[in-house]
């Protein structure tokens, strides 16, 4: 009997699970993308970071707006008006000419992105029994950073064989499959579609604009100067569209970003540990191929091997922590995760010129397979009670701060870590020195940062009632 209960909702799922593993996929074979792009236009190196944060940008800004569609026009209808964007975006990558031009198109990727993920999250709030939406977050994030895995040894493979824009033409004919496939599955409908009568346009708008600039805000001090004129007309804008936002979503009938539910302590609290230890993702990852670059040059496969095993450790926490805040009280399993986390964030007070494959990747992996639980416990804390009307406007707004914390983590730690190897070398180290120094350093911070996520995870309400 138990079976039979358990089939319709999986069965649902399919579609969604298919939309997170291409979004997956897709988006490992892209880390390689910006080096093979500006290499054979002959740009400058930094422009890497103007393409992923094209794709950031929009991500981030659209999922509130694209997730309360999905409340207006229903789930099916957004996921595939998503997986088609999505489909675009790549096919205007793969013919991109210019700087400009694939800028566009990485928008427009993350546009698609944008409207699957918040969609697929609300299935799970609203599809999945409420015993099982951990479970449900931990499959979502299992299939999301197994996906990934895959895409950069097999990106980089298509690339030095046939080039970039072959691989491209891959990613477009994953998504016409994928789309293809979604086509063909109903789903029970939960909850009667809105329409779109009554949708606050002008709050969308400003959502988009205010959050676009707020990425952008860090990557212009980092890239100009924090005293530049483009940094402070940046940073201005961002300012005078905040208040904007405030104007029209208090004057609107049906805001894009609902007060009360972002006001709740275990929304608040859950957004904060995000920013405080989710962003060590990108941030590690971007900081471990700068280290290895100073200390073994030589090495250039080394980075790629402990990457892959951060993933991999990733999935393994989804799949093996994360369903645990289902029976246990989320707090608990939290703490324990976090505490993972730190462990993995203290290994690099151990890192030397020499590390081996094993010292990186017991770091990586460990760090990884504690973000992996704590991204999937997260989700079912914060989102918990939603309503079935207003899921894909709360899932969307989720979305929004979760992706907006691994920005957060680069433009913190990676200045960190990288202007301390500067001042050691102005100070007379070598390059290795400096490294090891400036990454040990860079361990402390984030071990604080642990500490103080695991003090907030205590303040969270509980969710399951004592006997």
């Amino acid at each position: 009997m138990e079976k039979t209960t358990r089939k319709p909702h999986m069965k649902g799922f399919l579609p969604y699970a298919l939309a997170a593993f291409l979004v997956g996929i897709v988006g490992g074979f892209s880390t390689v993308l910006g080096p093979a792009f500006v290499k054979d236009l002959d740009l400058p190196y930094n422009n890497t970071t103007w393409t992923a944060l094209a794709t950031a940008m929009s991500t981030a800004a659209f999922a509130p707006v694209l997730g309360k569609l999905g409340d207006a026009i229903g789930r099916r209808k957004t996921l595939l008006l998503g997986i088609a964007i999505y489909t675009l975006g790549n096919l205007l990558t793969a013919i991109a000419p210019s700087l400009l031009f694939m800028l566009i198109a990485r928008f427009v990727v993350g546009t698609g992105s944008a409207a699957i993920a918040p969609v697929v999250m609300s299935y799970i709030v609203t599809g999945f029994p409420p015993d099982d939406v951990a479970k449900g977050f931990s499959l979502y994030m299992l299939i999301s950073s197994a996906s990934v895995v895959f895409g950069p040894t097999l990106g980089g493979l298509i690339i030095n064989a046939y080039g970039w824009r072959v691989m491209m033409w891959v990613c477009v004919g994953i998504c016409a499959v994928i789309f293809a496939a979604c086509l063909f599955f109903r789903e029970r409908n939960t909850a009667s579609p809105k329409g779109l009568s009554g949708f606050d346009s002008l709050g969308g708008a400003l959502v988009l604009v205010f959050f676009s600039l707020v990425l952008c805000v860090p990557s212009f001090g980092q890239n100009f100067g924090w005293s530049s004129t483009p940094f402070i007309s940046v940073l201005a804008a961002a300012i005078v569209s905040l208040f904007g936002l405030i104007y029209a979503e208090k004057r609107a009938k049906n805001p894009i970003l609902q007060g009360s539910f972002m006001a709740r302590r275990a929304f608040l609290l859950s957004v904060v540990a995000l920013f405080l230890t989710q962003g060590l993702m990108q941030a590690n990852m971007t900081n471990i191929i700068v280290f290895l670059m100073y200390t073994q040059p030589e090495n250039t496969i080394i980075s790629s091997y402990s990457i892959s095993i951060m993933y991999i450790g990733m999935s393994l926490g989804a799949l093996l922590l994360g369903p645990l805040a289902d029976k246990k009280e989320p707090k608990t399993v939290l703490t324990c995760s976090l505490l993972l986390t730190g462990i993995g964030c203290a290994i690099m007070l151990l890192f030397t010129e020499s590390s081996s494959v094993l010292t990186l990747a017991l770091s990586l992996g460990i760090l990884g397979f504690g973000l992996g639980a704590n991204g999937t416990i997260f989700m079912k804390v914060a989102l918990s009670g939603l309503p079935p009307e207003k899921a894909g406007a709360g899932t969307g707004t989720y979305g929004l701060f979760r992706d907006l914390a691994a920005p957060f983590g680069v433009a913190v730690f990676v200045p960190m870590f990288t202007n301390r190897i500067t001042a050691e070398m102005a100070a007379g180290a070598n390059e290795a020195a400096a490294a090891v120094s400036s990454i040990r350093t860079l361990a402390w911070a984030e071990i604080i940062c642990v500490a103080v996520d695991i003090a907030v995870v205590q303040l969270l309400p509980r969710i399951h009632k004592k006997a």
